[in-house]
C-alpha cells in the first residue's frame, strides 16, 4: 500500500507561481513512475505531468514550458513547479504513483492517488 499526501495548493494571480508537493509513504519501493493530474469542474481528469523511475519527464502540451516535475526518491517526495500560471490551470491537482509488479517484493501492478489539492488562478 502507499499513501500520498498533497500539499502547496492555494490562489495565486496569473503569471505566478506554485509549488505541489506529493509525499509518498508505505511500500514506496514498489514504486515506478509518478505524476500529476489535474481535473477542472465539469471536465475530465487529465494527466498533464509525469516522470519515470529513471527521470525522464512526460508534459501535456498545455503545460510544457512552464511546469516542472520532479522527483527526490530520497525523501520519497514528488513536485510540481507551475510557472506563469494561466486561469486556465485552476483546477484540483493529483498525484498519482504507479507501482510494478514485482513477486519478490510484494508489490502489486496498480495506481494510488492522493487527495488532491486546489489551485486557483485569478486575473
Amino acid at each position: 500500500q502507499v499513501q500520498l499526501v498533497e500539499s502547496g495548493g492555494g490562489l495565486v494571480q496569473t503569471g505566478g507561481s506554485l509549488r505541489l508537493s506529493c509525499a509518498a509513504s508505505g511500500d514506496t519501493i514498489c514504486i515506478s513512475s509518478m505524476g500529476w493530474y489535474h481535473q477542472a469542474p465539469g471536465k475530465e481528469r487529465e494527466l498533464i505531468a509525469g516522470i519515470t523511475s529513471g527521470g525522464s519527464p512526460y508534459y501535456a502540451l498545455s503545460v510544457k514550458g512552464r511546469f516542472t516535475i520532479s522527483r527526490d526518491k530520497s525523501k520519497n517526495t514528488l513536485y510540481l513547479q507551475m510557472n506563469s500560471l494561466k486561469t486556465e490551470d485552476t483546477a484540483v491537482y493529483y498525484c498519482v504513483a504507479r507501482t510494478s509488479q514485482s513477486q519478490s517484493m510484494g508489490c502489486p501492478q496498480t495506481d494510488y492517488w492522493g487527495q488532491g489539492t486546489q489551485v486557483t488562478v485569478s486575473s
